[in-house]
């Protein structure tokens, strides 16, 4: 890809730590992550921290990254904002945070995070929807009481759900026309399996909306972990990146989780070959423009 000016961004990573780790390392805290014992995970059943994600993004040319929680804990996302601000003018641009949308009170729960260290960093908020047992779950009117509150704080909320969830997020994005969503990670769809429908459709209706986003993430994962190649992932970014368009896209690793599949800079890679037929200016919405703009990233640190 040829250079640019853009500062280029990671809009999708996490960090976590399982066991207390080495002084000095930027990570966070210790805490239980019980999404990670199933056996196919073993290999990313470890500490991840800022210092691991430095180097692999410096070698992929990345220059701002957003951190994005992994479990629903309010002290976790303290615990972000808190290393983001430690950092200072780092890697970490913006944190988006976990909070309990059926909480009543989410709005002084938001105020209180964003009066905490790094505060000023909580750009959005994400919920593990793709866990509900409910499919329904968006729609429930004190999950959007707590969309409202999200949205009324300036903050966008990141929707993490399978293909099967997005009818109610569709119905969801539709009835908050105020608010701002980020869909992440395609919604999933079966890569693997080589099935595009009813995902494509979906992808379209929900892409009609002028207050939703897509992030080009989390597909290594999902196609054939041992074997998938950028032709394999091609027909999905191309329906994202024709329904939303570039400046409604943007670039996420989810690093570490994509390491199942591939080394950050294979995934860095693999989305600059399926951005090679935009234009530089729409290459740079997808790999900056569009995350700085919707997260409304602290312009003091880009």
């Amino acid at each position: 890809m040829p250079p640019t000016d853009m500062i280029r961004i990671d809009a999708h990573h996490h960090v976590w730590r399982l066991r207390p780790g080495a002084p000095g390392r930027t990570g966070p805290s210790p805490r239980a992550h019980d999404w990670l014992n199933g056996p196919d995970l073993a290999p990313i059943r470890r500490d991840f921290a800022l210092d691991d994600l430095a180097p692999a993004a410096a070698v992929a040319e990345i220059d701002r990254t957003v951190l994005v929680q992994v479990v629903p804990d309010v002290e976790e996302t303290a615990d972000f904002l808190s290393l983001a601000a430690e950092e200072g003018k780092g890697l970490v641009a913006g944190v988006v945070g976990w909070a309990d949308l059926t909480d009543p009170g989410i709005g002084d729960a938001l105020a209180a995070l964003r009066a905490g260290p790094g505060g000023d960093l909580l750009v959005g908020v994400r919920h593990l929807v793709q866990g509900e047992p409910d499919p329904r779950w968006l729609t429930r009117p004190d999950v959007q009481r707590g969309l409202r509150a999200v949205a009324e704080a300036g903050l966008a909320y990141d929707l993490l759900t399978l293909v099967h969830q997005l009818p109610a997020a569709i119905e969801t994005v539709r009835a908050l026309p105020g608010a701002t969503f980020v869909l992440d990670h395609l919604s999933k769809p079966p890569i693997a399996a080589g099935d595009r429908e009813p995902w494509a459709s979906h992808i379209r209706e929900l892409a009609a909306e002028p207050n939703v986003t897509c992030k080009l993430s989390g597909m290594v994962t999902e196609a054939d972990r041992a074997g998938w190649t950028v032709a394999d992932l091609r027909p999905y970014a191309d329906v994202v990146l024709d329904a939303f368009g570039p400046s409604r896209v943007m670039f996420g690793s989810d690093w570490p989780v994509c390491l199942l599949a591939a080394s950050y800079e294979e995934v860095v890679a693999a989305a600059e070959g399926l951005t090679a037929g935009l234009t530089a200016a729409e290459r740079d919405e997808v790999f900056g423009g569009t995350a700085a703009r919707v997260y409304r990233l602290p312009g003091e640190r880009l």
